[in-house]
């Protein structure tokens, strides 16, 4: 039984590596003891704005096994996006996790493929992928799983390549071998909290959704609250910041991923041709991109508070 488990962590992991995956890493799927105090107080204090999804389904987001029935191992899995190319400077900035196709779309077709994977090597194996798009703690599932450890801006951190990647999972009914986490190695830099334009990051692993740029340019449908005025740092979806001034980034190298390449009118487009955006170069440009989920109003509702 044991040697069968190490055998299919082995086959599970070089299979996730042939995918194009940077890591991988196996809990065991249990209830997230932990995080359920600290998420509790976090909508309490109603750092989670307008997004009210949030709320929902509270005890599936710390038991996987409500999310699959009979679930016994979660499988963590990152996949870099850091680009080779960069927009042009003195621009209205996108995140960088946005510049090729939605990644929704690539890593569930990847996750996909390693599940038919397991039930043709391995057998029927029942199981469900999840891309931030379910009550998933991903965060928490990757740093058990030990591939890396959640910094002071809430960002998966790998000593290796930095934060510049996605995370997903992959839940089984299948008994892993599983891998410890790793060691916090923030120390006392606190250059994200430092770094923040809109004092979104209030102290370490305490993110205030509500003040983050990310949130105030995607997820808010309303108009952005004049208190963010000349804070935005010209970011008109997203936001790199905290990433940005991350020393462990410096390991951050970029991805193979040809569906991750950008459209190259946005990296080109000045702060002029950003302006002058029509809705039709906007469905061309973003035609498969995660910024569709701003719409075009909320893109240009952005650039016009960021004014210049």
């Amino acid at each position: 039984m044991i040697e069968n488990k190490n055998k299919y962590t082995t086959m599970i992991k070089t299979e996730a590596k042939r995918l194009g995956f940077s890591s991988c890493g196996i809990s065991k799927a249990t209830f997230l003891e932990t995080e359920a105090p600290r998420l509790e107080r976090w909508l309490n204090n109603q750092m989670h704005g307008e997004m009210s999804y949030m709320e929902n389904h509270f005890d599936k987001r710390l038991d996987p096994r409500l999310l699959v029935e009979g679930a016994k191992s979660v499988v963590s899995l990152t996949l870099n996006y850091y680009p080779e190319e960069r927009q042009v400077d003195d621009n209205y900035k996108i995140s960088k996790y946005a510049y090729g196709e939605d990644y929704h779309y690539v890593i569930k077709d990847k996750l996909k493929e390693l599940l038919a994977f397991i039930n043709d090597k391995i057998g029927a194996v029942d199981g469900r992928v999840f891309v931030d798009s379910a009550p998933v703690l991903d965060k928490a599932w990757a740093a058990k799983s030990g591939l890396g450890w959640v910094g002071k801006n809430n960002n998966l951190i790998n000593r290796k390549s930095g934060s510049f990647f996605f995370i997903a999972e992959l839940i089984i009914d299948l008994e892993l071998e599983e891998d410890g986490p790793t060691t916090d190695h923030c120390g006392t830099c606190t250059k994200c909290i430092d770094a923040c334009p809109t004092g979104a990051i209030e102290s370490a692993h305490i993110v205030n959704g509500s003040k983050c740029i990310s949130y105030l340019t995607i997820e808010l449908k309303d108009d952005i609250p004049e208190e963010f005025s000349g804070k935005l740092d010209n970011w008109m979806f997203g936001c790199d910041v905290c990433q940005d001034v991350c020393p462990w980034n410096r390991f951050s190298s970029p991805h193979k991923e040809a569906r991750f390449i950008p459209n190259n009118e946005l990296i080109q487009f000045s702060k002029r041709e950003w302006k002058e955006l029509t809705k039709e170069t906007f469905n061309e440009i973003f035609k498969k991109s995660a910024i569709k989920r701003a719409k075009y109003e909320g893109l240009l509702r952005n650039i016009q508070f960021l004014g210049e």
